[in-house]
């Protein structure tokens, strides 16, 4: 696995043929993003994705919002890339690309935009505890008043018993799916050294101590979880 152009294990060109191998219910994720989004911000003027990687849930959300600006956000350059290239035959007038920039620095970098909705796909649990702290205070920080915070992240079982079942599941997950054992065990190498998860009731406990004012869950599966908060 080549992972030297980007935090996830597969190279920004190969990252959507290989990830819908390698997470159980992506494309179920995002579109429960999306849904959660239209339900509760269906007017947003402006939505920031952070971590956009290739672009895969702006493109879900393009057709229920088409008053809405897009501001796509990634570490990334390559990743960048992709997305750009998943858009280049749109209106580029509802697409803004940020140059490449980690949530953490984020409020140096809007020029003056304020999304009223921010989603965070897979991305924060790159991070080890403090990083990850002020990339949501950073979120916090730049949503506007009464915006919406969204975030999917690989979680902790709470108990090593827990985290071992959890892991053989997403080990016969993957191999269901055509991938060899042997790359499926580097994979599950990663956990707590590549990404570093935390349990259910420490996503919740962190977004409430940086000042949202209604933080849920709202879905959860396997070693797969999504929070929101409303500021």
């Amino acid at each position: 696995m080549n992972s030297l152009d980007n935090t996830t294990p597969h190279k920004s060109s190969d990252y959507d043929r290989h990830v819908r191998q390698t997470i159980p219910f992506y494309e179920t994720m995002h579109r429960e993003a999306v849904d959660l989004v239209h339900r509760a911000m269906p007017g947003a003027g402006c939505w920031l994705d952070t971590g956009c990687g290739t672009g895969y849930l702006v493109e879900l959300a393009l057709p229920l919002f088409p008053e809405t600006t897009f501001l796509l956000a990634d570490p990334s350059a390559p990743m960048l890339e992709q997305a750009a290239r998943r858009f280049q035959d749109l209106d580029p007038s509802w697409l803004r690309f940020l140059e490449p920039v980690t949530s953490q620095d984020l409020p140096s970098r809007l020029d003056g935009a304020v999304p009223q909705v921010i989603t965070a796909m897979q991305v924060h649990h790159y991070l080890q505890p403090p990083e990850r702290r002020r990339a949501v205070e950073a979120c916090y920080r730049v949503l506007a008043d009464d915006g919406l915070f969204v975030t999917f992240e690989n979680v902790a079982p709470r108990t090593d018993s827990g985290i071992r079942l959890g892991l053989e599941r997403w080990k016969y997950f993957q191999i269901r799916q055509g991938r060899s054992p042997e790359v499926v065990a580097q994979h599950l190498t990663r956990f707590n050294t590549r990404y570093f998860p935390v349990t259910v009731d420490q996503h919740l406990a962190l977004l409430s101590e940086v000042g949202f004012q209604v933080v849920e869950l709202f879905w959860f599966s396997q070693m797969q979880a999504g929070f929101y908060g409303l500021k």
